[in-house]
């Protein structure tokens, strides 16, 4: 029996919009990572935080489509040769990546409140208040750096759009030499052994640009 006309060729799981039990889970992980940083005194397994990035990369992801005529998008969506545009969880637009920037957002402003992202003076130190997270200001700070990979990624193709003349090679040029001589550093006393030792922090610095790289791509 054939499809009835206009009827999408993949039916979205739970008949929910397509991307909506995506959606879900991505905010199930953000619940989960939000929440166990906020609270603190208790270690957040390092699979929640992976997890964490990979849902981030998929909601952050570019897609690239040349410019079709409505009609011949429609056509498209009805052959089954493109999905359909719809809205997860029947929500409006760019809705769950606002809600993923306002909850990292909103716990950063927390910790910080709580100073919890800056080592506090002992003179300014409460009783009874949470010490410095040093693992809550890494994982905030990754995931910020690739959020602001991100961000940078739409204000820099604005901006492009917006020029007559060809976009300069010097920002892509200079954005890849930087990340890939940071993660040299890092990587070429792993690979050679543990004859040279660096600080942690170089770590921490070279992967947060490797995601703000992979972010504003």
């Amino acid at each position: 029996m054939p499809d009835p006309e206009g009827s999408p060729k993949r039916w979205p799981p739970l008949g929910l919009p397509a991307g909506s039990v995506r959606a879900l889970l991505t905010l199930l992980i953000i619940a989960v990572v939000v929440v166990n940083l906020g609270r603190g005194g208790r270690e957040l397994d390092i699979l929640w935080s992976e997890t964490l990035l990979i849902a981030l990369a998929h909601y952050f992801t570019s897609r690239w489509f040349v410019s079709l005529p409505p009609d011949v998008v429609k056509r498209l969506e009805q052959d089954g040769v493109i999905d359909r545009e719809s809205h997860p969880l029947f929500l409006p637009r760019h809705s769950i990546r606002t809600i993923i920037i306002a909850s990292f957002v909103g716990l950063a402003i927390y910790l910080y409140q709580e100073q919890r992202l800056i080592p506090p003076l002992p003179l300014f130190q409460r009783e009874g208040q949470p010490l410095f997270d040093a693992k809550a200001v890494s994982l905030v700070s990754i995931v910020f750096a690739y959020l602001v990979g991100v961000i940078g990624r739409s204000v820099v193709g604005w901006f492009n759009r917006r020029r007559t003349s060809r976009p300069s090679r010097f920002w892509g040029d200079a954005k890849a030499l930087v990340v890939l001589g940071t993660l040299a550093v890092a990587a070429i006393p792993e690979l050679i052994g543990p004859a040279i030792v660096i600080p942690p922090e170089v770590h921490k610095v070279a992967l947060g640009l490797v995601l703000f790289y992979f972010g504003s791509r």
